[in-house]
């Protein structure tokens, strides 16, 4: 039987296939079988109609970058048993009463309910361990509501530093290669280069100061590790270019080492991810400043790079990172409860709760830098919204940062809260900008689609994803506007019906597609002869890779 829905009469924003004067046109928009169509087929008749007279309909919403599924996350969840009870017993807490599992981590289930309930239905787990790419996998299978690839990490294999080290390029891109396919990820995830790796032979150095540092005793460079990961990227033809985690997160300068890092790729398509954390200039005396000017400045030049901001929002959030090295300052900066974690010689991982106030002169800082950039960079397909959920904080502050990004007034608001110095040197007060509703339409959908490679996502073209949120039209209350959606569309399933989620379906496995490998193969079931667990125990099984959704580049 065909399933056919028809949404009449809503003002359209689908930025990806229209430009900015066709945008908010009223139009109709057909789904045929969880697949949109220009028109509907002859003889074809609705079986729901939803009025969207009085809203604005979008696409479904894309998160770029969050942390929903992996070891590190149940870590996390582990870690946080006093917002677990809340599934139990709710409770009331300082500004809301809520329940379920937990706010900053949250069961898979929830997780899927939350996304949905905002109008989002494709998210990336932005950072999985080879070894921990199977229960990824079986924890995504298990978060309804949302289709979810992820990201393995690489840049600081034991294996990957030894191969590159030997001057072996070609079998460290091999031995990739077969990880990336083996374990059914969506792309490369690089997370300071060779600084984890550094840290786990000689942890009394928290990070190295430069590109061109050598890791451990080896010839190999944090330079040499990003060139090869664009390598990978290219020579797989992956749908989305080397995902990095910049060296010298959240330190004094490290803009210096951000604009380095573009400078080598030398050209190459490159996503640098939460980069709020990487955009801080230092003063004479030390102290933290914004490096934005210098780092928008470049990103508008650069039009091979995007980024997403990492956002930081005032309140409770979790520090949740293969950046080991950072996660052990960060501990020993605060003295909070933390675990670091080292996966068979792979990845790092750490975690740590933390909480912004706006009473702190650094973490008003961060809220301000984020912002700047989001307004300062002058293309919205290349600059996307992110709170790197949980570190920036959750995902559900995503209808707070819209109406920030399209009110000055009410951002001119937080900035009056803000510590008195940022007050008074922030260039956040001189940004008039205010984002459209087709600038959140691209920031939060078309421009994450894009950039991951997702043609079948973030757009409302015939062939795409019949994956719709529709909001109440309300511009001058964006809070209200983007925090309860009308309705929510999933694959054509109406998951959220007059604001109420009433439903739930199942999401899919985004994948890359991979050629196998015999010589990567080869060279990986030797490295694993002295792993901890059997090779035939690693990644997926091929019947269980054709489950998932093959993503071409």
């Amino acid at each position: 039987m065909t399933d056919v829905l028809h949404i009449k009469n809503g003002r359209v924003f689908d930025p990806a296939n229209t430009p900015p004067e066709a945008d908010g046109v009223r139009r109709d928009v057909y789904a045929v079988d969880g697949k949109i169509v220009g028109k509907l087929p002859e003889g074809a008749r609705p079986t729901r109609t939803l009025d969207a007279t009085a809203c604005v309909v979008m696409p479904g919403g894309v998160d770029v970058h969050c942390h929903i599924a992996s070891s590190t996350v149940n870590r996390a969840r582990a870690m946080q048993g006093e917002e677990h009870a809340s599934h139990i017993h709710p409770r009331k807490l300082e500004h809301n009463l809520r329940s379920g599992s937990g706010m900053l981590t949250p069961s898979t289930f929830v997780t899927g309910y939350r996304y949905a309930a905002l109008g989002y239905t494709t998210a990336l787990e932005a950072a999985v361990s080879p070894s921990g790419a199977r229960q990824t996998h079986l924890e995504l299978d298990d978060t309804p509501n949302l289709d979810a690839g992820f990201l393995l990490l690489c840049a600081n294999h034991q294996h990957v530093i030894e191969r590159l080290d030997k001057g072996d390029q070609e079998g460290a891109v091999a031995f990739i290669s077969h990880m990336l396919r083996k374990t059914g990820a969506l792309g490369v995830k690089v997370v300071n280069p060779g600084g984890v790796a550094s840290w786990r032979r000689d942890a009394t150095h928290h990070t190295l100061q430069t590109l061109d540092d050598q890791v451990a005793s080896s010839s190999v460079t944090p330079r040499k590790l990003l060139q090869l990961m664009a390598r990978v990227c290219e020579s797989l033809n992956l749908p989305h270019p080397p995902h990095v985690h910049c060296n010298r997160l959240g330190l004094p300068g490290n803009v210096a080492t951000t604009l380095e890092t573009i400078k080598a790729l030398e050209g190459r398509r490159m996503h640098l991810t939460h980069i709020q954390f990487h955009a801080y200039g230092q003063n004479n005396k030390g102290d933290f400043t914004s490096g934005t000017a210098q780092l928008c400045d470049t990103l508008n030049a650069q039009h091979h790079v995007s980024c997403d901001v990492g956002q930081v929002v005032f309140g409770d959030a979790f520090t949740l990172t293969g950046d080991t090295p950072l996660e052990h300052l960060l501990w020993k900066l605060t003295g909070r409860r933390y675990a670091n974690v080292e996966s068979e010689l792979e990845a790092g991982c750490g975690v740590m709760p933390i909480t912004y106030t706006d009473k702190s002169f650094l973490h008003s800082l961060q809220w301000s830098v984020g912002m700047e950039l989001m307004l300062g960079c002058h293309d919205p397909w290349r600059v996307l919204l992110s709170t790197d959920h949980p570190n920036g904080g959750s995902f559900l502050a995503y209808p707070t940062i819209i109406a920030q990004l399209m009110n000055k007034t009410l951002r001119d608001e937080q900035l009056a809260k803000a510590h008195t110095r940022v007050q008074k040197h922030s260039a956040l007060k001189d940004h008039t900008r205010e984002f459209t509703l087709r600038d959140v339409a691209i920031v939060t959908r078309a421009g994450p689609a894009r950039v991951l490679g997702l043609r079948h996502k973030g757009h409302l073209g015939p062939g795409a994803d019949a994956d719709i949120t529709i909001y109440h039209d309300n511009p001058s209350d964006p809070l209200a506007m983007f925090s309860t959606p009308r309705y929510v569309i999933k694959a054509g399933q109406v998951l959220v019906d007059d604001g109420e989620l009433r439903h739930a379906v199942k999401g899919q496995r985004l994948a890359a597609t991979i050629t196998p490998d015999e010589k990567g193969e080869a060279l990986f079931t030797e490295y694993f002869r002295g792993g901890s667990y059997d090779v035939s125990q690693f990644g997926l099984h091929e019947h269980e890779l054709k489950s998932c959704v093959s993503v071409k580049g």
